[in-house]
């Protein structure tokens, strides 16, 4: 009988980890029941198929014993690989759009090559009849796929708007999903790409001595010229002439010796122009509060007696008024567009809703893109009008989002240098939806504008800043770090540059700097994510114009998963609202 049982099972094409105890165990089932070897293999078979809803099996003694023999089988298999689970048919939930059905929080889509898989699985199984329960596909469970926690809000900005507009969509409609609220625009946003430098297919790494000299002095000048400008200042001195009154001079903020920039170690750089390109010694004892690093270019306020070190008595940080006409000055154009929406409610105001993740966007121990997915996911719910990624999944999203692609210096599929030119894509189905722009790069999303940098300057700086009692403690350090961009009006102000930055400086004149400050300034960082709106003074300590400024962390965190923000820009920033979100 067991030699039958055995040929029946070999012609019925079974492979089974464990084939004697399956034996014996037909065996005495076979003697009891007086069974032949045939009629156990073919009901395994329509069992396997039919899980005992095939009215022969089911009124049968073969259907209890078939199904305890294949759960044995399954617990077998999971205790010898005990890293694995199975997977169940439902994780096409999230493609179908069967969310109604299920509660808490939102699961992971499946990739293309899952659904492939899937298809594949299916079709083997309708052609053979004979397959295993422990036969379907097993993944690997990971950190990140086994948390219990999704979407998360860690952080809020003007977290009473994000309130009232939450309680205004409960008014109107019924939601299930409490973690995810979904929220159609109302029309799809215009996108224009204010700057996107250098072009695709430029030549990089080929800058000389010559382009960094023109580079440095360009900063220089353009910052004195627009002191002067302002009618507040006059013409800037040389710093490194000796004089008993008091000077204006412009210059560069540069360390005496090679390592981080040190209180005494401090030297000032005027512009060829002024002092022919001479550094002096800047003392900095009598001031009660500043904050400086290596390329800063300031206004200093002070003496020379000696002719060899400024002693320093103001130090000015601030872009200062420019020529430029009232509906060209951004916090100028800010306060108008609120007298206008006063006067005017009816008039369209600048709004927006983004949702922005930098990479990277799968967990070190796996190449899944579990992050990627879950935030696609999320997206997919909230509809909102832009996505700002560094990665293509468009296909997930709907008709009305915009999507836009930034490369990364870390990135292995493109080139490295800094500026960094724009993916080169062409996406047959979606070339109106998808954009990818230039490492830094500015675009303006119905009339909100937004500036990106992927390069991580806000550690940068954090390493070579030195301060003393900076404004708001240290407890503003990060918001600190990010005024340094805006009142410098450079997506990179720091220089010498790190050295894991590829900075070219034939190209870093065109794209490195912005003339205006932004609605929505963009800085992924390894430091602490933060969201803050952000007012850059002038020298009388009044704020001249506020902009939101972003950190969204990482998508992933070594084999865990980081964050990601949604912005809701409505006019202003201070009546916008943000969340930084756990993913």
């Amino acid at each position: 009988m067991e030699e039958e049982i055995k040929e029946e099972f070999t012609k019925g094409g079974f492979t089974l980890d464990d084939e004697e105890e399956i034996l014996q165990k037909c065996l005495t089932f076979c003697i009891q029941y007086k069974l032949s070897a045939s009629d156990i293999v073919a009901n395994w078979d329509l069992y396997s198929i039919n899980r005992g809803l095939d009215s022969t099996v089911r009124s049968s003694h073969m259907g209890p014993f078939l199904e305890q023999l294949q759960n044995e089988q399954v617990d077998k298999v999971k205790e010898k690989a005990s890293g694995l689970h199975l997977y169940s048919n439902d994780v096409s939930m999230i493609l179908n759009g069967d969310y109604g059905e299920t509660e808490g929080t939102l699961d992971t889509p499946p990739d293309k090559h899952t659904l492939s898989l899937q298809k594949s699985s299916d079709s083997a199984q309708r052609t053979n009849s004979v397959k295993l329960t422990s036969a379907k596909r097993l993944e690997p469970v990971t950190p990140f796929g086994s948390r219990k926690n999704k979407f998360i809000v860690q952080l809020t900005l003007n977290e009473h708007l994000d309130m009232q507009t939450i309680k205004a969509e409960d008014d109107n409609a019924n939601f299930e999903d409490e973690i995810i609220r979904r929220v159609q625009p109302s029309k799809e946003c215009s996108l224009i790409i204010d700057r996107s430098q250098p072009e695709p297919g430029c030549r990089f790494m080929y800058d000389r001595i010559e382009d960094k000299f023109n580079f440095l002095e360009n900063c220089i000048k353009k910052r004195a010229t627009a002191y002067v400008s302002s009618g507040r200042y006059d013409e800037p001195v040389d710093p490194s002439v000796a004089s008993q009154e008091s000077i204006f001079a412009v210059g560069m903020i540069c360390c005496e010796e090679e390592g981080r920039i040190k209180e005494k170690g401090t030297l000032l750089q005027s512009s060829v122009e002024h002092s022919g390109g001479q550094r002096v010694r800047l003392d900095l004892q009598k001031l009660s509060q500043y904050s400086i690093f290596p390329g800063q270019v300031v206004a200093v306020e002070g003496r020379n007696p000696s002719g060899h070190c400024v002693i320093a008595s103001k130090i000015i940080n601030y872009p200062p008024l420019s020529a430029a006409t009232d509906e060209e000055h951004p916090s100028k154009k800010q306060a108008m567009d609120r007298n206008l929406q006063l006067r005017e409610p009816s008039l369209d105001t600048p709004e927006v809703s983004l949702i922005v993740a930098a990479g990277p966007f799968t967990t070190s121990d796996n190449l899944l893109f579990q992050p990627l997915n879950d935030l696609l996911a999320y997206a997919q719910r909230k509809q909102p009008q832009l996505l700002v990624l560094l990665q293509d999944y468009v296909d997930y999203m709907g008709s009305t989002v915009r999507v836009i692609l930034m490369p990364s210096i870390r990135d292995a599929n493109h080139d490295c240098a800094f500026p960094q030119p724009a993916f080169e894509i062409h996406p047959a189905d979606f070339s109106n939806q998808i954009k990818s722009i230039s490492n830094p790069g500015m675009f303006s999303a119905n009339r909100v504008k937004v500036a990106c940098c992927t390069v991580d300057i806000l550690k940068h700086l954090s390493a070579e800043e030195i301060c003393r009692n900076p404004q708001g403690g240290s407890k503003q350090r990060l918001t600190n770090l990010a005024k340094h961009v805006l009142s410098q009006q450079s997506f990179y102000p720091l220089y010498p540059p790190s050295e894991d930055v590829p900075l070219d400086f034939s190209l870093a004149s065109k794209a490195l700097h912005f003339s205006s400050i932004p609605d929505i300034l963009i800085l992924p960082s390894d430091l602490a994510h933060f969201v803050k709106v952000v007012g850059v003074e002038d020298a009388d300590g009044e704020e001249q114009v506020k902009c939101i400024c972003v950190n969204p962390g990482r998508l992933a965190r070594g084999e865990g998963g980081g964050f990601f923000v949604e912005i809701n820009y409505r006019g202003d920033p201070d009546s916008s609202s943000a969340s930084i979100i756990r993913i």
